[in-house]
């Protein structure tokens, strides 16, 4: 009896996920009048703008990974390493973009910011993007944060960190050779949650006056019918997508690992 209602729990749940990803594909492909065509899927494809949006949104993806992985790896370790009081105190830190909404954030950008105060960023095209991916490195903290901060639970770090110093291995090496090859999976996780969230994100990338992929899918929802069920579709195909890639990275990386 426990078995069947943890597999009716399993299958309720499918059925939830499922059930409007099914509705989404199925209104898709309507586009053309009695029949099932892909015309709503090649009229997204063949649009400049989506493929300058999606470029763009997947460039400031990958950026924002790099800049969280340089800022939250070498925080988390030494935070572990010579730190541990200040923890509680950095798991709040990174907890805050959870609470304040990422429209507080970037008004309080576009007030600090703008074109007549002491540093005005957003007086052009590239320093906008720099506040961008900013903007966008806090909202992923929380996601980074967590994923390496348990990677790092798994090992030893004080005890690595003598053995590579012992051996003549600087703070950097230490990093770049030691720490981070052996977190690689929790990265490749807090880097696919990063992932969703630049390519979904609206808010800040629209009051930024960004050309990024989320302002272009409700700019799309607004005036068409069929071509945002095909975009979301699309979207979610290229999360799961990446998700899978990371996973298999992470997967090959740990097999190279044990092998060594």
């Amino acid at each position: 009896m426990r078995k069947f209602w943890s597999w009716a729990a399993i299958v309720i749940g499918g059925l939830y996920f499922l059930l409007p990803l099914i509705g989404t594909i199925e209104f898709s492909l309507r586009m053309r009048r009695g029949e099932y065509s892909l015309d709503a899927y090649a009229s997204v494809l063949s649009d400049p703008a989506f493929r300058a949006t999606f470029g763009y949104s997947v460039l400031m993806a990958l950026l924002t990974i790099v800049l969280g992985v340089l800022i939250v790896v070498p925080t988390a370790y030494w935070v572990r390493l010579r730190l541990p009081r200040l923890r509680p105190y950095i798991e709040f830190i990174t907890l805050l973009p959870l609470v304040i909404p990422a429209i507080v954030v970037v008004f309080g950008y576009i007030r600090l910011y703008n074109t007549s105060s002491w540093l005005p960023l957003t007086g052009s095209g590239g320093t906008t993007n720099i506040l961008l991916l900013c903007g966008y490195a806090t909202l992923a903290l929380p996601y980074m944060y967590r994923a390496i901060d348990t990677g790092l639970s798994t090992m030893d770090v004080r005890s690595l960190t003598e053995a590579a110093q012992s051996l003549g291995a600087g703070w950097p090496r230490i990093i770049g050779t030691l720490i981070l090859p052996n977190v690689l999976a929790a990265v490749m996780s807090g880097a696919f949650l990063t992932f969703a969230i630049v390519i979904g994100e609206f808010t800040m990338a629209a009051l930024l006056n960004r050309p990024a992929f989320g302002p272009y899918m409700q700019l799309l929802g607004a005036n068409r019918a069929y071509e945002p069920a095909a975009l979301a579709v699309i979207a979610f195909a290229v999360t799961w997508g990446c998700m899978g890639l990371m996973q298999l990275i992470s997967r090959l990386a740990g097999v190279r690992k044990t092998a060594k």
